[in-house]
């Protein structure tokens, strides 16, 4: 049991089966190396498990195949080609650009040929280094080529096995991931209901919208995998466990980010009772509850919430006792107040439901959309739209190509040592955005001069072929553990395994100032190319980013409206609406946050502006999600069937807004509208004892959420002006 726990602890972590994965493969790489006696093939073979554990998609094992063999066609094609054209520098240049456009436009089809087509750009770079390692095309390049797939052949074949023997528990780590990024989410949102003056309110307001879209990431995340997997799979009971659970997933990020009434308000009134703090306490326990649930379903333990049902219970009675005291300037709030407790009610029963998901009726449509491009023509459409300057894509594939042929022209111009590396490091450090750019650059260098010094320390130390052997197999595990959280851990990982590998035919002691040369020069272009080629400032994307968000809410309410005419159903539509109208939330956040980390000629103003939005967007799709929760069809004796047209109307003021963003308008013509919406809402507004008790004021949920979204327009308007004469002139390059 003691050597039990820590290695199933082990297993839960989502990096533990990839790593281990990788050390197989290394391993088995350096064992066919020392048995054969041949340690030189040790280089060829990493270099091959490395691309293609770069290129792995998360699949089926049916699906993790096809994609192996689509990889390997791929490498072996780039391999060759680049045999062929070494000699002709010219030729090899145009190829170079060719192949790398063609590649990065391929990616644009989906996520799963992004990351081929990225490892087929990997693996060129090494068939170059593999070559020129030799002193250029000769008798034995083609077997030396034939190495490297052979690496990468290897790791390909594990991978499959791997996955078809653990197929669930990437799902397994994935929901895991969604609860904890939901638990963070309702403990950041309980400090909203801290009554508390003098706070910064749009402070929190803005780490709330940044983690929702880490809550949506995770979804998605989640989401591809479960869908992989059911291909073919539809009967399997545990898949569809996964599956429950996911959609329990989303139904509490539906609550969880709904508002039902401006906690300003509620903080003003009940500043000197207990009540909001007992809904911060139930918020931030039922965030502890996911977070607690998230390790119960990766160690298969039970699961224990009754701290967050205490403080329900605890919630209920202040509640309670306000209601007794029944002070006159509490009662028009009383009602909201037991709206809100009954959202957290029905919030705590999704988090307990989720550790049990069979017992929930099985009837729900449980279909998921899919992404990925149906036939060879629609992937033909995708990589067609994005031909024109307007698209990131279209700019990183031209921008990457013209950084590789100038590091390439460099490289013959320089005739450095070990030259193919500038490549290498341009193509890892090259990126997107410039944000990402700059922290992959700096990382980068800081990495190589981490591993350089780690990487002299180790064959100064440790002379022996076997142990720098061994090194460099940790080294490698460590990298691939390490690349997506700390990359400089990683960079220093893979230098570290490139002297241990080298220094075992050559002396690895002539690498080191080369390949810090080679990581400055290369990164150096990238930089260079990041800033002038086609610069993609996302301060001029701000507008039309922001109208998309405004589009996909639109939408969404679109879909909640159709469901209060024909009944609450959880179908694909409604669910596709909802997770639009979050990922355009998401997207926009991730934007601003690259936007902060530009040059300082991307104004404050902007990012000021786009704060703003992002803020009242945010609230303006909480109480979308407010409205959505209480969803049912309303018949034609029901009050709020009048509301209805309202709801559309609303929903006309948020398209034309949308549509007034993208192409720079002034939304000033839509003040008489929103104006017009308030004043119908004040009159069906309920009066004084409407309702099934009529010692209180009457709340209707649905008057009440649609004239809080319709509070929101013009704030939200004016941002959004903001936002569009901002945007109207480019930003000149320095």
């Amino acid at each position: 049991m003691p050597i039990a726990l820590p290695f199933r602890r082990l297993w839960t972590l989502d990096k533990f089966a990839y790593s281990l994965r990788v050390f197989i493969a290394f391993s088995g790489a350096l064992l066919l190396s020392l048995g054969l006696g041949n340690i030189a093939l040790v280089i060829p073979l990493f270099l091959g498990i490395i691309a293609c554990a770069l290129s792995e998609t998360d699949d089926s094992w049916q699906g993790r195949l096809q994609a192996l063999v689509v990889t390997l066609a791929c490498f072996t094609s780039a391999s060759f080609i680049i045999q062929w054209l070494f000699p002709w520098p010219w030729l090899f240049a145009v190829g170079l650009a060719l192949s790398t456009f063609t590649l990065i436009m391929l990616g644009a089809i989906g996520q799963r040929y992004a990351t081929i087509t990225s490892g087929t750009l990997i693996l060129s770079i090494y068939s170059m280094i593999n070559i020129e390692q030799h002193g250029g095309v000769d008798a034995e390049v083609a077997s030396r080529q034939m190495q490297l797939l052979a690496g990468a052949a290897w790791y390909g074949v594990i991978s499959v096995l791997w996955c078809a023997l653990f197929s669930r528990q990437p799902v397994k780590q994935s929901m895991a991931r969604v609860y904890k990024r939901l638990g963070e989410f309702l403990i950041l949102k309980s400090a909203l209901f801290e009554p508390v003056r003098g706070v910064d309110v749009h402070a929190r307001r803005v780490a709330l919208a940044r983690q929702n879209s880490q809550v949506v990431d995770a979804l998605n995340q989640a989401k591809e995998m479960i869908f992989r997997r059911l291909e073919g799979q539809r009967g399997s009971r545990k898949l569809n466990r996964y599956l429950q659970i996911y959609f329990i997933a989303q139904d509490i990020h539906e609550r969880a980010s709904s508002t039902h009434y401006p906690y300003g308000a509620l903080t003003e009134a009940f500043f000197h009772h207990d009540v909001l703090f007992r809904c911060q306490r139930l918020l931030d326990q039922q965030g502890r509850a996911c977070r607690q649930l998230a390790k119960s379903l990766l160690l298969n333990r039970p699961f224990d919430h009754r701290q967050s049902e205490e403080a329900l219970a605890d919630l209920r009675a202040s509640i309670d006792n306000l209601a007794e005291r029944g002070k006159p300037e509490w009662r028009p709030l009383m009602r909201p107040l037991n709206a809100l407790a009954d959202n957290l009610t029905t919030l705590e029963a999704q988090i307990a439901s989720a550790h049990n998901p069979d017992a929930l009726d099985g009837r729900r449509d449980s279909a998921l959309f899919d992404r990925s491009p149906k036939s060879l023509l629609e992937a033909w459409n995708r990589v067609r739209m994005n031909l024109t300057l307007g698209s990131p894509t279209f700019r990183h594939a031209v921008r990457l190509s013209l950084a590789l042929v100038t590091g390439y022209g460099l490289l013959h111009w320089l005739d450095p040592q070990q030259g193919f590396w500038i490549l290498l490091t341009t193509l890892f450090v090259c990126r997107p955005n410039f944000a990402t750019t700059r922290r992959f650059m700096t990382q980068r260098i800081a990495g190589t001069v981490l591993g350089l010094v780690v990487g002299w320390a180790s064959i100064s130390l440790f002379p022996q072929p076997t142990v720098q052997s061994v090194i460099a197999v940790i080294a490698g595990v460590v990298f691939f553990a390490n690349r997506e959280r700390n990359y400089v851990i990683a960079t220093a990982s893979i230098t570290l395994l490139v002297l241990c590998s080298f220094n075992q035919v050559g002396d690895g002691f002539d690498l080191i100032w080369p390949r810090l040369f080679d990581t400055l020069l290369g990164s150096l272009i990238a930089g260079l190319a990041i800033f002038f080629v086609l610069p993609d400032w996302k301060g001029r994307r701000l507008n039309r980013e922001a109208a998309k968000v405004l589009t996909s809410q639109a939408r969404y309410l679109e879909e909640i409206i159709h469901q209060y005419e024909a009944g609450k159903q959880d179908d694909l539509a409604y669910r596709l609406a909802r997770r639009n109208a979050h990922n355009a939330d998401a997207a926009f956040s991730t934007l601003l946050t690259n936007m902060l980390h530009e040059p300082k000629h991307t104004t404050k103003a902007d990012a000021d502006h786009g704060l703003r939005f992002l803020v009242l967007a945010n609230t303006l799709l909480s109480h979308l999600s407010a409205l959505g929760t209480h969803r049912h069809q309303l018949g034609d004796e029901d009050a709020d069937a009048d509301l209805m047209p309202i709801a559309k109307r609303l929903m006309a003021v948020l398209g034309q807004m949308a549509d007034g963003l993208a192409a720079r308008r002034t939304l000033d013509d839509l003040d008489t509208e929103i104006n017009a919406l308030l004043e119908a809402l004040k009159e069906s507004a309920p009066s004084e004892g409407e309702g099934e008790d009529d010692a209180l004021p009457s709340y209707r949920p649905v008057h009440s959420q649609l004239r809080l979204m319709a509070e929101q327009l013009a704030p939200l308007g004016e941002a959004a002006e903001r936002l569009a004469s901002h945007s109207t002139k480019p930003k000149p390059s320095p």
